[in-house]
């Protein structure tokens, strides 16, 4: 089974390098563009998800519903797949978070794996909603696949912290190394294989 992660397309926030976290902000029109370019570029590519899993925010959901009523596929809600809480620091840029929160900063960059920002979540946090989430779905789908396991395709609509944080993980990558290597553009797509999450 093949997972398609993507990220949502831009949001003014994203635009502005705001942190949005668990804000519910909508797409821009560069936004609306991009998710239209991502259902196009899976059907060139060949790639038809049997379904299309979306978190629950706006960006994520609208940019999963402009894919899904291009590709004429079912557009579905899944729990697990929000982005990170960042807490008080949502809103804020990464220069205004180093100037305003210092020392909570300093710890969360030397730990931000486990270090939780303040009233915020940790990456740690997130992979524990987000794995038992996607192994679930797996099996799920597995179960339910009518053409093999291995010929199924799902893309999954989320946002840039759960892509960094899951490939970190299934990677074995040091969580300060993430973002250069992991960070997705908006409405960019990595694949993963379902197998590797029930390892």
């Amino acid at each position: 089974m093949n997972l398609f992660f993507a990220r949502h397309g831009e949001t003014d926030w994203n635009r502005q390098k705001r942190i949005q976290g668990s804000a519910d902000t909508d797409l821009n029109e560069s936004g609306v563009a991009q998710a239209a370019l991502l259902a196009q570029h899976l059907e060139t590519n060949g790639i038809r998800p049997e379904r299309i899993y979306t978190s629950r925010q706006k960006r994520a959901l609208q940019t999963a519903q402009i894919a899904a009523d291009t590709l004429g596929v079912a557009c579905v809600v899944r729990d697990g797949l929000e982005e990170i809480h960042f807490g008080l620091w949502e809103g804020l840029t990464w220069g205004q978070v180093k100037e305003q929160y210092p020392e909570e900063f300093t710890a969360w960059y030397e730990n931000r794996r486990y270090q939780r920002t303040p009233m915020g979540e940790s990456y740690q946090d997130l992979l524990d909603r987000l794995l038992p989430s996607l192994r679930s779905l797996v099996k799920e789908e597995t179960e339910a696949a009518c053409c093999g396991p291995h010929s199924h395709s799902l893309l999954l609509v989320t946002h840039s912290a759960v892509i960094m944080s899951l490939m970190a993980y299934l990677n074995n990558t040091p969580f300060s190394q993430m973002a250069s290597r992991y960070k997705p553009d908006n409405a960019g797509i990595v694949r993963v294989k379902g197998e590797q999450l029930l390892i």
